[in-house]
């Protein structure tokens, strides 16, 4: 256990870090979108960039891994949906929000640093194959939803061209998309664009954990805690266990790289699930408690599922 914990600490202690930064005024708060937007525009698309573009994909790319992440989430965001529905009385767009907050990991700001500290650069790959579709199908997905619950909602074709628009322009994709260009042309990087997109790509883990930290002070639980934690409780351990149960049970998927796919799974909710909630002005309060929650909860539930992982 204490291997564990020695895993996780630093990168809790730099989510800390950025939180105390702001809370204690040290940071400007109003610098910490600008942080977030850095990292999700520039550094994690350079980061896949690189990444896709130096990767084998003869395994990154593995059914087993993709398929029970995907079939967790949408369990769980019918899950979520249903809970919003019968145990706290949601309208149908609230409940959707909190289903999308229950299906949606934070894959890039604190999956990434998380998998790459436990596992190495071994890791990457199997979790880019997982990034690289992660918003385009479950945002698609809870826009699609939400537009059908909700009685107000606007055209259907509305909805697919909106999240058309936010797909394409997707930083993170064009990273993903330019990089496997790359590979499959058989184009390598040389200097100084190899040292370029290196550095760039050591950026991504310490500013996307002080920006977390930083943008938690935001957050305020609300009347709504309860209904958040049980939200964030089937993001941090529902998730996971499907993808356990699938992988190893159901499809034998060795231990070495199932443990990529089930650690990313462990993932709390996204800052995205924020924005989808305000976005449809729909579950907010919710939404930003799942944020909250979920993010200091996984300190603990992280090392849990690491643990399990390692035995």
């Amino acid at each position: 256990m204490l291997s564990t914990f020695i895993v996780v600490a630093p990168i809790f202690a730099l989510i800390a870090l950025g939180y105390s930064a702001v809370r204690f005024r040290l940071y400007p708060a109003a610098g910490v979108p600008s942080l977030i937007a850095f990292v999700n525009n520039f550094a994690t698309p350079c980061l896949l960039f690189n990444s896709m573009v130096n990767s084998d994909f003869t395994t990154a790319f593995n059914i087993g891994i993709i398929g029970p992440f995907y079939l967790g989430a949408f369990l769980c965001f019918g899950l979520g949906i249903f809970v919003g529905i019968r145990l706290f009385g949601d309208t149908r767009g609230e409940s959707v929000a909190s289903g999308f907050s229950a299906m949606f990991s934070n894959t890039v700001l604190v999956g990434l640093p998380i998998l790459q500290r436990a596992y190495g650069e071994d890791a990457l790959p199997v979790a880019f194959s997982i990034i690289g579709i992660h918003g385009a199908i479950l945002l698609t997905s809870a826009m699609l939803t939400m537009e059908l619950m909700r009685r107000d909602g606007r055209p259907l074709t509305e909805a697919l061209g909106n999240a058309g628009k936010r797909i394409v322009s997707n930083p993170l994709l064009w990273g993903i998309a330019l990089g496997l260009s790359f590979n499959f042309a058989g184009i390598g990087l040389i200097e100084p664009a190899s040292a370029f997109f290196s550095m760039m790509a050591q950026a991504v883990v310490p500013v996307a954990l002080f920006g977390i930290g930083g943008a938690l002070n935001q957050y305020k639980l609300s009347e709504n805690w309860s209904q958040a934690l049980v939200i964030s409780l089937i993001k941090l351990f529902v998730h996971p266990a499907i993808a356990y149960v699938l992988m190893i049970w159901v499809l034998r998927v060795d231990m070495q790289i199932a443990r990529y796919g089930i650690l990313m799974s462990a993932m709390p909710a996204g800052i995205n699930s924020y924005v989808f909630a305000t976005y449809y002005n729909r579950g907010v309060s919710v939404a930003a408690n799942v944020v909250l929650i979920g993010t200091v909860g996984s300190a603990l539930s992280i090392a849990l599922w690491l643990y399990i992982l390692g035995h």
